[in-house]
């Protein structure tokens, strides 16, 4: 009978600081609810002199083999992030028979399926709740409370990095400034790259996908639009019409196909989501039987991802105890189609700056027409230094034949500026 789980971390930077925080400040509590105490036995460091924020720091190694190699070691968290040398740790901590708990999205997005053929091959546990959502509770959730429902459609705020600008965006900041404000904050990385291109959020929402619809979806299934070139005045605009902006991820089936996608949209200022404002992430499943269901919190920090992470090493370390094999394991059975892009259908909302003389705006509605892509609203905001701006929402139109529309308009002389279509989710 073993006497305790020893833990191996794999970086001792913001969460793996974490991590070791937790384990320290409630480890009785933790090995009460495990059923064993949970050590941490070592972690590896790039520098082993850099100064450390942990109270009660563990043991340091510069050397990666002092964990994976380490007969004693149950369990190694690996919280480095990108591709290598994770990815290559991971594998070895397996090959190893040692179990694994990680925080990276992109490993997940990109290799789920190796990650986890391996991990069965070596008959060990692969547990990543903090992968998606920081602190909110979603994988488990959707592995097993929800496991009886038909899943229909999961979407949701997943980034807090571009939700923060958002808001910012929505006080009248320029999205240059609002960038800059949350670099400040420490919630944007230097090159933001990865969250305002909304490339972490298509992450996260093809780990979701995948485990929601029972189907492989990587990264490179989604579809993904950031939230670049947005300005201010989308956001005034879309609050006048009665709507929030924001970057959504969304997942659906629809007659046995997926439609993954991230893109800036409009929500009704009465949606549940529209008042998720700052750093906070919300997530909504939707399921045959339980109608839908909100998970919401902090998506993102030190302390909120040390949560799902101790959670995570609860589970192992019970499994550990008891002699068995945990019930984390890859769900995803079926291959399953997704929808091309121009098939998708949405409604729009679309600010344009035209020429102020009579005749354009007919001229607007025609090539609209021409598509047969419906106008739902027309209105003319204000005058500029070259012309007028306007803004129209159309009824739900398919992809290719609003883009045909567009890309007709962007050639006529009367049309001074195209910005950035937005997709309009509901109805104000």
């Amino acid at each position: 009978m073993k006497e305790k789980v020893n833990v191996g971390l794999l970086g001792l930077g913001t969460v793996g600081s974490g991590v070791a925080e937790v384990l320290e400040a409630n480890s009785a509590h933790i090995a009460e609810r495990a059923g064993i105490p949970l050590v941490v036995k070592k972690a590896l460091v790039r520098n082993l002199n850099r100064p450390r924020t942990v109270s009660a720091c563990p043991p340091l190694t510069t050397d990666p083999s002092d964990i994976l190699a380490d007969p004693e070691i149950d369990v190694v968290v690996e919280v480095l992030g990108g591709k290598e040398p994770a990815l290559s740790y991971i594998l070895a901590a397996m090959r190893a028979r040692k179990h694994v708990v990680t925080a990276n999205k992109e490993l997940l997005a990109k290799y789920g399926k190796e990650l986890f053929t391996a991990a069965e091959e070596n008959q060990v546990d692969l547990y990543f709740e903090a992968s998606v959502g920081g602190g909110i509770p979603i994988i488990r959730p959707l592995k097993e409370c929800l496991a009886g429902n038909r899943i229909d459609k999961v979407y949701g705020i997943v980034n807090g990095t571009t939700n923060y600008i958002l808001t910012q965006m929505a006080s009248g900041k320029s999205y240059e400034d609002a960038l800059k404000q949350a670099q400040a904050e420490g919630y944007a990385e230097a090159d933001p790259y990865a969250d305002v291109s909304g490339l972490d959020a298509a992450r996260k929402i093809a780990i979701l996908a995948s485990i929601a619809f029972g189907a492989r979806v990587t990264e490179k299934d989604v579809v993904r639009i950031g939230i670049e070139r947005l300005s201010p005045l989308d956001l005034e605009y879309a609050r006048e019409l009665g709507y929030k902006v924001k970057l959504l991820a969304r997942a659906q089936e629809i007659n046995g196909v997926l439609q993954v996608l991230v893109h800036p949209a409009l929500l009704p200022s009465r949606h549940p989501l529209a008042s998720v404002d700052g750093v906070l992430n919300a997530i909504v499943v939707r399921g045959d039987a339980v109608g839908e269901v909100m998970f919401h919190g902090f998506g993102a920090g030190r302390l909120p991802t040390a949560s799902a992470v101790v959670g995570d090493l609860i589970e192992v370390a019970r499994n550990i105890k008891e002699g068995v094999r945990g019930r984390n394991k890859c769900t995803c059975f079926h291959q399953k189609p997704f929808y091309p892009v121009s098939d998708m259908v949405t409604r729009y909302f679309l600010r344009l700056e035209l020429a102020d003389q009579p005749g354009v705006l007919a001229k607007v509605a025609a090539a609209f027409g021409k598509e047969e892509v419906s106008l739902a609203a027309v209105i003319q905001k204000r005058l500029t230094e070259r012309g007028a701006e306007v803004v129209l929402v159309t009824h739900p139109a398919e992809e290719r034949r609003f883009r045909n529309a567009v890309t007709a308009l962007a050639t006529y002389p009367e049309t001074l500026a195209v910005h950035q279509p937005i997709a309009v989710e509901g109805d104000a």
